[in-house]
């Protein structure tokens, strides 16, 4: 897929994977995923989104646990004819993030990739008893994002 920045190993690389179905169509979908300064309208755990340029944006976001992230998401691949919409981030995660959107049974099939390193200090110093927590909580907020989607579409 692809590899964040640095050689810190595997103890603070995290490697997500979430398939969402979804009962909109693949246009309306991919429209409403690539206007990233709006997620926080739909998806709770997504606090602040805050436009750099035409290409960049700085994220504010916290799941279950109490931590926040924030990290500066910069567009890598926006492809509407395949669904591709992929960034680059920086700041306390290191690394990328992809949705794939397509046709799926139904509806539409969102397919959610990151590969990122963890590099918030705090944080990278619980990695070792943290990491199951820390995957948990990615877990339930991936849940959070897909209900907070659905019900956003749903109101059309």
């Amino acid at each position: 897929m692809f590899a964040p920045s640095g050689p810190s190993g595997r103890l603070h690389r995290y490697r997500f994977r979430s398939v969402w179905l979804l009962s909109a169509q693949p246009t309306v979908v991919y429209a409403v995923l690539e206007r990233g300064e709006a997620y926080p309208r739909w998806w709770p755990q997504v606090r602040e989104v805050v436009p750099l340029d035409d290409r960049s944006g700085s994220a504010r976001f916290r799941s279950f646990l109490p931590y926040e992230l924030t990290v500066v998401a910069t567009e890598v691949r926006r492809d509407p004819g395949v669904g591709v919409l992929e960034v680059a981030m920086s700041g306390d995660l290191v690394g990328r993030a992809r949705w794939t959107v397509a046709p799926g049974a139904g509806g539409t099939r969102v397919v959610f990739e990151q590969d990122v390193e963890l590099r918030k200090p705090a944080l990278r110093w619980w990695a070792l008893v943290g990491r199951p927590l820390f995957r948990i909580n990615h877990v339930l907020m991936m849940r959070a994002g897909r209900r907070g989607l659905a019900a956003w579409l749903a109101r059309g």
